[in-house]
């Protein structure tokens, strides 16, 4: 995939800054960096460059100090296949408002229905997963690490948890009128309806790199 602009594929999309040190990465990728096997991307999302991902992953694992555990042990796979890389959302909109609220340390929650995982044959997220985030034009903007998960009803979703999201004005009202209707979209589309039983996967995470997003 080419960017569509015909740069590079690191400038940011209207509204979301780009991170630190990525316009010009003064680290080269490997040549021998497989892509990753990406989470299908929001529809209207275009899907993400292998040769951008694996530059980017080179980049953001050494700015993120990710580097030092090959130095010890030497280069092996989990150095050299980068995380899985998709976009928060369902639509190019939605990828780049919630990625922004990532940069700005406001987001560290994510939800996401359990057959979403299922019916696309993914495992449920694990805690110290790395995942790169892509904007809504399919580049990549941050990776995270996923610090905490567990399985609730669509019911027993705290009001912690949807503070973390950063969403609105972050109450829980907000939050679960909000993920009614988006996960009526995609229940829709697929034959799936949501009700107060639906198993949600909560997921918390920090933002590895760009270095310096606070949490607020």
């Amino acid at each position: 995939m080419t960017d569509p602009d015909g740069a590079a594929g690191l400038d940011a999309p209207d509204g979301v800054p780009a991170p630190d040190g990525l316009q010009a990465p003064d680290v080269a990728a490997p040549d021998d960096v497989p892509a990753p096997d990406g989470v299908p991307a929001p529809d209207g999302v275009p899907a993400p460059d292998g040769d951008e991902i694996a530059a980017f992953w080179h980049l953001a694992r050494t700015r993120a100090g990710l580097g030092r555990l090959a130095v010890l042990v030497g280069p092996g796979a989990a150095a050299s296949v980068a995380p899985p890389a998709w976009a928060f959302g369902d639509s190019p909109g939605l990828a780049d408002e919630l990625l922004d609220l990532v940069l700005r340390g406001l987001k560290t929650a994510t939800t996401t229905a359990l057959w979403e995982l299922t019916d696309a044959g993914q495992p449920v997220p694990e805690r110290g997963d790395l995942s790169i985030v892509l904007d809504g034009r399919g580049h990549p903007r941050a990776l995270i690490r996923t610090t905490e998960v567990r399985i609730a009803r669509f019911a027993d979703v705290d009001a912690d948890h949807a503070r973390r999201e950063g969403e609105g004005d972050r109450s829980l009202e907000t939050w679960r009128a909000e993920h009614e209707r988006y996960f009526g979209r995609l229940g829709a589309a697929v034959g799936r309806a949501l009700d107060d039983d639906t198993p949600m996967v909560l997921e918390r995470f920090e933002v590895r790199f760009p270095t310096g997003v606070r949490t607020r």
